[in-house]
């Protein structure tokens, strides 16, 4: 006759067999971790790393293994490469010199990654979900014959991540039984990387010179001496409460200089031509986190929140005490932007 265990008895059972079981999926989990591999895609411009790299960098380094970078572009080895051998625990970069890579143009720049990441054999492949990210590795994912893991703000382990979907209102929990992972990573949401002190080898990459069938013609750049809006500590953004492309030059520009901030705005801003696209913040245009975001004439729709809304200090100004905004902000004012924003600039000004 079979016996029945009590309660009592499983979980003394349990704490009996729990110090070993832990002990052996400890042992287990590490010699995993040994066998990961990741390359992380670093972006560089004229020679200069940028800010998503570094993101990508550290959730790389958050799974755990080897990490290794990987750059391509005209002369990189001693700028990009040389740059990213300094972070400290990447392992090697992988670098490939070719003044057909500088650009990034993912007809010749996917075949170019995709081989490389057969001849590592890596695990993983992460890189940011900018403009570049976005345009690149979806491809590279198709050569793989896998299927790309996009937006992920948290790793749970080497096969299971975190991702926003309808605008941030969901979390899902994703789990990939592909042989290789091909991510990309929020950058507002993985931190931390330490940019000196690293001694990574840098060694050649496979280049397979693959042909583009784009070419590369010229580019419009928006200049300006503020802080980038990806990364930058303060950001004021407008929205189409300033009615015109005068009052927001007029309001804005004087009100981010006396905070020392970086310039967005609303998809309603943008749209409406007060604002160029890449100062869009949200769903569809940047994700930015800084420790203070101020909306000036922003309803807050949830497109926009999708962008911001990880900030760690959100205030809002709008003459309609109703407006979507001031249920996620902490601090709001409600009046005439055209009399509380003058108002407001010369106070921080003095």
């Amino acid at each position: 006759m079979a016996s029945i265990a009590t309660p009592s008895v499983l979980r003394a059972a349990r704490t009996r067999l729990y110090p070993s079981a832990r002990s052996i999926f400890n042992s287990q989990l590490s010699a995993y971790q040994r066998l990961l591999s990741t390359l992380a895609i670093l972006e560089q411009r004229g020679g200069k790393l940028q800010p998503s790299s570094l993101a990508t960098i550290a959730a790389a380094q958050k799974l755990g293994g080897s990490v290794t970078g990987f750059v391509a572009g005209a002369s990189v080895k001693g700028s990009a490469a040389a740059e990213a051998a300094k972070i400290k625990d990447l392992e090697k970069v992988v670098a490939v010199e070719n003044e057909a890579y500088e650009k990034g143009l993912p007809e010749n720049f996917a075949p170019l990654l995709a081989e490389n990441i057969r001849s590592g054999n890596y695990t993983h492949v992460i890189g940011a979900h900018s403009a570049f990210g976005k345009n690149l590795l979806p491809r590279v994912a198709a050569l793989l014959d896998v299927q790309q893991i996009s937006d992920i703000t948290a790793i749970e382990s080497e096969d299971t991540f975190v991702r926003p979907i309808y605008a941030g209102n969901v979390i899902l929990t994703v789990q990939s039984t592909d042989p290789i992972k091909v991510i990309t990573v929020r950058g507002t949401a993985f931190q931390g990387v330490e940019t000196e002190g690293g001694s990574a080898e840098i060694v050649d990459g496979v280049d397979p010179k693959a042909a583009s069938t784009t070419e590369w013609v010229s580019e419009d750049l928006a200049k300006s001496d503020r802080p980038d809006l990806a990364t930058a500590s303060r950001v004021v953004s407008g929205g189409r409460g300033l009615k015109s492309k005068e009052e927001f030059e007029r309001l804005i520009p004087p009100l981010a200089d006396s905070l020392g901030a970086a310039i967005g705005a609303s998809r309603a801003a943008v749209d409406s031509g007060f604002a160029d696209n890449s100062l869009q913040v949200g769903q569809t245009g940047k994700n930015v986190a800084p420790q203070l975001y101020l909306a000036v004439g922003i309803s807050g729709a949830i497109q926009h929140l999708a962008g911001m809304k990880d900030s760690k200090v959100i205030a809002a100004i709008n003459k309609d005490p109703e407006a979507p905004i001031f249920q996620v902000a902490d601090v709001g004012l409600v009046g005439d932007l055209f009399e509380k924003v003058p108002e407001l600039t010369e106070k921080l000004k003095q």
